[in-house]
């Protein structure tokens, strides 16, 4: 770094996913030109590391972005596989009098590699899984609207079954034929009963109990006989 002022390696990367059989790309920059020294990928850091690129070396696979930069070193790997998983480390080396020596290095890249055909049953997984929890919640809903639609008509039934009982009173006929007199009272009585074609909110029970007229015996009834009480029941639809 003293050789060269404002020296810096960057390597953004902190952690990369990718599929098998893709291309994976890693990124190395610099900001300015370095001393005289190879730029290097390496997979794992001490002993045991693995170059992966080197300027002067051959590797099928490793291709840089921009090759005649000096100050981009990003390379693409092609058709990954599941041993290319690992931690990748850009390195700069400077040249000495007998060899060369690290001179810069990024932080590194940790790379991960997953089954492609893993995803896609995964993510039908979850698709099941959110239908059957969608369709459950439906039924449930489903039941409970008709749970509480079958309370509020058996609550409905039951109110004008209770409002409707009462005592039957036999309806007494008269046995003659009633005159002009007896015509017009029922006639005007009948005025003042309930109009059969009243509203629907309706919903109460009218019972008219009018004065009998005289009766006559009981074996003996004309043609044109009339009744002498009148009822309407209404009850709710």
């Amino acid at each position: 770094a003293q050789v060269t002022p404002g020296f810096e390696l960057q390597q953004p990367q902190n952690k990369v996913s990718v599929a098998v059989g893709k291309m994976l790309t890693l990124t190395c920059t610099m900001s300015r030109i370095g001393p005289a020294g190879p730029v290097k990928w390496l997979k794992g850091w001490g002993s045991e590391n693995q170059t992966i690129y080197d300027q002067t070396g051959s590797f099928p696979r490793v291709m840089r972005a921009v090759n005649s930069s000096s100050t981009d070193f990003t390379i693409h790997i092609r058709d990954v596989q599941p041993e290319d998983a690992g931690t990748y480390y850009c390195v700069k080396f400077r040249k000495t009098m007998n060899d060369i020596e690290v001179f810069s290095h990024g932080k590194g890249t940790v790379v991960s590699v997953y089954e492609t055909s893993l995803v896609p049953s995964m993510v039908a997984t979850a698709v099941v899984l959110c239908f059957l929890v969608l369709l459950g919640l439906f039924v449930a809903f489903y039941m409970y609207r008709r749970k509480h639609r079958g309370e509020a008509e058996s609550q409905g039934l039951a109110r004008p079954a209770a409002m409707g009982s009462f005592s039957p009173t036999p309806l007494r006929c008269c046995a003659r034929t009633p005159s002009t007199h007896s015509s017009e009272i029922l006639d005007a009585e009948s005025s003042h009963l309930p109009d059969q074609q009243s509203s629907k909110e309706d919903n109460y029970i009218h019972y008219a109990d009018l004065q009998p007229l005289p009766t006559a015996r009981q074996h003996v009834r004309s043609p044109g006989a009339a009744c002498s009480e009148y009822a309407s029941i209404r009850v709710a639809a």
